[in-house]
């Protein structure tokens, strides 16, 4: 166990495990058929199964036929065309499947997308809160609850495939993606990552049509890169990358994972989409992963400058699947690879064992999921997208992943009785805010979505007599008998989230002074990926809720805000009190607030 962890065991702070006794399914029983078929295959289809274009780059849907394409992605914001709306996602993607059905061998389409907070592409569908507030929660049986629903919102719109949960073990702040991961202490990540993963698929990948095969990413230490820079160089040696980086992969293959995807990232100079020995010798061989591995988004074209040995390269090292995403003047990018992977196969430099081992993985998968048998999602799935009963969970996600950071005077609970509330901030009434990134659009809009912001919450919870203003810049608190500041980041996702300076911003700081000098007691929340460099705002507040990215369902900040439940959270990581802190490894000092801190009423 890692030191962080060890002290939040003598804190009395434990994780809340899922059901123990779960061993890894095995993707075993279907070797015959997978066999079968393999034998059947000629080189173009076996390389079909092996190429991923995304939705976008599939102007004629009659090339997934034509070129027997084993999946498609959807890329961060893609649509169908039409309405953004579970009936329409549900209508393409049976399109898309009735053309691989209509292929030589009738080999089924796996569509993938990335359902890291909920089926968040598509507008309706519950958004829980991003992994970093469930990490704070510590409760792996409600993470696991969480996924089986993000599992029956992803198929009841037609997909059963999730690019989730992310495992990264991010230890530096200034990364993008730090929201992304539960915790910088692989052990918190290991319990939550693999009750998400039981989650998704249950406790076995099966024909089941709730089961979503989930993808364990980004393998491996991509939440290690030197200043937390994305798609950078993760420097160490291999014993820390195994201590650090490794256990949620080891977690993930234990609970059943049928997919890992690579990142984009570097060890020791090295891409990991290159990186023969920890995709095979370690990843397949030593810790007995049997499903397939899929690269990220045009990942392989990082290797190298030239295309052809990039494919090379991968391959050999382990890759299965490759997305293929449109290029800049090459709308049917995929043509490129299948071409390339052929000629190298006819040249000797891949083996056909390589190409069948590859094949192999990914027919399992197919077999195991029942996608021969019913390749079509059950329409009864799609009525329940958004419903009340999915809606309740994400409320209680949010109301358990609240950190508590201070409450003098006992400024929380709010009474719902107050005269005159005041609530400031642009982001106390902005879904875009609330939700982050992968929201609707890669770099986040939940204003596309249904869903309910704290200022709404707040109107829903307090009593009819009781007055509310709304200010986004601080106005209307005179005579306000407490005062509700919201505050944060903008959305953000990948590498437009790298930031150097975690100051809280300016308007945000002037914002939190005008609600000070008001004299009312002051409540503040946080809206953020993850922890901000506080300054004087815990000074200028009563009370202090971290609420990182808490998605569509405000209501359940309100819950603790009222006193309707407690605040449980415990943060996930430390918090730093100043910029020499960012990095969990390289930090100086005491952090402003230690792993597993967090008050309650």
């Amino acid at each position: 166990m890692t030191t962080a962890f060890m002290r939040s065991l003598v804190a009395g702070i434990f994780i809340v495990a899922a059901a123990a006794g779960h061993a890894a399914p095995l993707f075993s029983g279907h070797d015959e058929q997978v066999n079968a078929l393999l034998a059947q295959m000629t080189l173009d289809e076996k390389i079909g199964q092996m190429t991923q274009p995304d939705l976008a780059c599939v102007t004629n849907f009659a090339d997934i036929r034509t070129y027997a394409f084993g999946s498609m992605l959807n890329g961060g914001g893609d649509k169908p065309a039409g309405d953004n709306n579970p009936a329409n996602w549900l209508r393409t993607m049976n399109e898309l499947q009735s053309w691989a059905l209509r292929s030589r061998l009738k080999i089924p389409l796996l569509y993938g997308i990335d359902a890291v907070h909920g089926n968040n592409d598509v507008a309706g569908t519950v958004i829980f809160p991003h992994h970093l507030g469930l990490g704070a929660t510590r409760n792996a049986r409600l993470v696991e609850q969480a996924e089986h629903i993000t599992a029956l919102e992803t198929a009841g719109a037609g997909m059963r495939w999730a690019f989730a949960p992310c495992v990264t073990v991010p230890q530096d702040i200034r990364w993008g993606r730090t929201y992304e991961g539960y915790s910088s202490d692989p052990q918190l990540v290991s319990a939550l990552g693999a009750a998400a993963i039981r989650g998704l698929q249950g406790d076995a990948l099966s024909a089941k049509p709730d089961s979503v095969l989930a993808c364990a990413k980004h393998f491996v230490g991509d939440g290690g890169t030197l200043d937390g820079r994305d798609e950078g160089n993760t420097v160490c040696d291999e014993t820390a990358l195994r201590e650090l980086h490794l256990p949620p992969y080891r977690a993930a293959i234990r609970a059943g994972v049928g997919s890992i995807m690579v990142s984009y990232s570097s060890w020791n100079g090295l891409k990991m989409h290159a990186n023969k020995y920890l995709l095979t010798d370690v990843l397949k061989g030593e810790l007995g992963f049997q499903g397939f591995l899929v690269s990220d988004w045009a990942a392989i074209d990082q290797i190298s400058p030239d295309y052809k040995k990039d494919v090379e390269l991968s391959i050999n090292a382990g890759l299965d699947l490759v997305m293929i995403p449109k290029g800049p003047g090459k709308p049917n990018n995929y043509l490129e690879f299948m071409q390339d992977l052929k000629e190298l196969v006819t040249e000797g430099k891949v083996p056909v064992s390589r190409i069948d081992d590859a094949v192999r993985r990914i027919l399992r998968i197919k077999f195991q999921l029942g996608l021969f048998e019913n390749p079509y999602t059950d329409p009864a799935l799609t009525a329940q997208i958004g419903s009340p009963e999915h809606r309740a969970v994400a409320r209680e996600c949010v109301r358990e992943s609240l950190v508590l950071l201070k409450n003098d005077r006992h400024a929380l609970p709010l009474s719902k009785h107050l005269k005159h509330l005041a609530v400031i901030g642009a982001a106390a009434d902005d879904l875009k805010i609330q939700c982050g990134g992968w929201t609707v659009s890669w770099q986040g809009d939940g204003q596309l979505t249904r869903g309910t912001t704290i200022l709404a919450a707040i109107r829903q919870t307090v009593s009819p007599d009781t007055r509310i203003t709304f200010s986004p810049d601080g106005r209307d608190l005179k005579d306000a008998d407490a005062v509700i500041a919201v505050i944060g980041e903008p959305p953000y996702a990948e590498s437009y989230g790298d930031r150097t300076n975690l100051d809280l911003s300016a308007g945000d700081a002037a914002l939190l002074a005008t609600a000070r000098a008001a004299g009312a007691p002051v409540t503040t929340i946080l809206l953020s990926g993850r922890p901000l460099l506080l300054g004087s705002a815990l000074d200028q507040s009563d009370a202090f809720l971290a609420a990182w990215l808490p998605g569509t369902e405000g209501q359940g900040v309100a819950d603790v805000l009222f006193g309707d439940a407690k605040p449980t959270g415990k943060l996930p990581r430390p918090w730093p009190a100043n910029d020499h802190q960012f990095a969990v490894n390289r930090a100086f000092g005491p952090p402003r607030f230690p792993y597993g801190f967090g008050l309650t009423y």
